[in-house]
């Protein structure tokens, strides 16, 4: 079964709605219970290999089915399972054996549409090959992947290819989501069967151009008062707004000191917490400093407000992305991401009696689960997004592009920059949206169904922080209705 990478990725839950429907799904991929939950599931799961799913707890008929990119690359897609809009939420060590105990989520995103949790690329997460030549890959390679993957599953779940079909997820997934929706487009355009309905997709703090991105993190630090104005002036004029690559001496003397600065701030959200381990800081600022480490960097995800934060390595965002090899997280000695501990879910995941639940494959096959791994060699080999996007909402697939508005690792500032640089008329003015009477980020529209929105005080993982506000933003937008 695991003989090509688009046959290896692992469906978490396919949930369906509480009301009793006819399904056609492979009853071999029904999951019946999960360790650390007690009672029916909301809905029906489904998980094995080739997918992750979770159905809709509402009218899964109609409603959308959505699929969730996590990014790294290198970082598993059961990361947004069990830290951000999965059905559950898990309590620390509460269940004999000390597995966490599960409740159920109020603000899954599973309310209002049925979700993908796609492990990607292969030997990523839960995913495997049994060719180890299939862990050398790259975002084209994973696109197609991925496209060959989407195929698959409506045929398995055929009842889903009339519904409205959305790609999400946040980070690196800013390259996923562009690069996969590509080849589905193509697909569409070649007749390909089954036909998927692609509706647009929406990224969160998502990589785009390493541009916009990479030359935000100064102007943002002095923003939010995390460096001095003196600090500022001297980084701008030494660097002339060019804040990474090949830069001269003086302007990498002063970002090392920018860095230096902001070395412990959580990166992923300057208002979160960060633990720190003194002897791992030490090594950290070193080995950040190194060209290869800046260049090509070599973190990924996030953190979340009941995770502990260990002291992050490399530097300036957390953004593996540069031209060629990436270098990935555990390459640059750190198990865990920056400020993160991936306890609770590996805990979990980890364990055989979940891993059987959930029909995943041993850890005697397929070894520990991984939040970041480092068992791919990958290469970012398609550029800038910016035309990508431009492509898409072009041919009017809706667009959201929405960032927590605290994260250090992809500015919203850089991400505000590349959407005004597409050069689209606004059709909703800069403007507070709202929830619970509050006001909860501020969002534009533009026309080709593009719409951008930040998220007060959220980091770099909109849903972990915001859960609330994220179901929110995220039920209307689907909908089609104003935020």
């Amino acid at each position: 079964m695991a003989s090509t990478p688009s046959l290896l990725t692992l469906l978490l839950a396919l949930v369906l709605p509480l009301i009793p429907l006819a399904v056609a799904a492979p009853e071999k991929h029904l999951v019946t219970h999960l360790p650390g939950f007690d009672g029916a599931l909301p809905s029906k799961h489904y998980a094995g290999y080739i997918s992750v799913e979770v159905l809709s707890e509402r009218a899964r008929a109609a409603d959308p089915v959505v699929l969730w990119l996590n990014g790294g690359p290198g970082c598993s897609s059961f990361d947004g399972f069990v830290y951000e809009n999965g059905p559950f939420n898990f309590e620390r060590g509460s269940t004999p054996g000390g597995l966490p105990k599960l409740h159920l989520n109020p603000y899954s995103w599973s309310k209002v549409s049925s979700m993908m949790y796609l492990d990607s690329p292969a030997g990523v997460g839960m995913s495997y090959s049994l060719n180890k030549s299939d862990y050398t890959t790259g975002d084209l390679k994973t696109a197609a992947d991925g496209h060959t993957f989407l195929l698959k599953w409506f045929e398995l779940y055929p009842e889903f290819q009339s519904n409205p079909f959305y790609i999400s997820g946040e980070s690196y997934a800013g390259i996923y989501i562009p690069t996969l929706a590509d080849e589905v487009v193509k697909g569409a355009q070649k007749a390909l069967k089954p036909r998927i309905n692609l509706k647009g997709y929406l990224i969160g703090n998502g990589v785009t151009d390493l541009d916009y991105d990479l030359n935000s993190f100064v102007p943002f630090a002095h923003g939010m008062g995390l460096i001095s104005t003196d600090l500022f002036e001297d980084v701008s004029a030494a660097c002339h707004g060019t804040f990474w690559g090949k830069v001269n001496d003086v302007c990498q003397e002063k970002i090392d000191r920018v860095r230096w600065e902001l070395k412990d701030l959580n990166k992923y959200n300057i208002l979160a917490p960060c633990y720190h381990h003194p002897e791992v800081q030490e090594t950290a600022f070193v080995n950040s400093s190194l060209p290869s480490s800046f260049r090509k960097l070599g973190e990924t995800e996030r953190p979340f407000p009941v995770r502990k934060r260990m002291a992050g390595l490399s530097w300036p965002l957390g953004l593996p992305v540069s031209s060629g090899h990436v270098t990935l997280w555990p390459e640059l000695g750190g198990r865990s991401l920056p400020c993160t501990s991936d306890e609770l879910a590996t805990i979990w995941l980890d364990d055989e009696d979940v891993r059987a639940a959930i029909h995943a494959k041993p850890k005697s096959l397929i070894g520990s689960w991984e939040l970041n791994t480092a068992r791919i060699d990958y290469t970012h080999d398609t550029g800038s997004m910016v035309e990508y996007h431009k492509k898409f909402t072009a041919m009017g697939y809706r667009v959201l592009i929405y960032s927590g508005d605290h994260d250090l690792c992809i500015p919203f500032t850089g991400t505000e920059a590349w959407v005004r640089s597409l050069g689209y008329r606004v059709v909703d003015s800069w403007r507070p949206w709202h929830f619970g009477g509050q006001v909860a980020g501020y969002t534009q529209g533009y026309d080709h169904n593009l719409t951008f929105l930040t998220i007060k005080g959220s980091g770099h993982t909109v849903p972990e922080y915001k859960p609330k506000e994220s179901l929110a933003f995220y039920t209307h937008w689907l909908l089609g209705e104003k935020i």
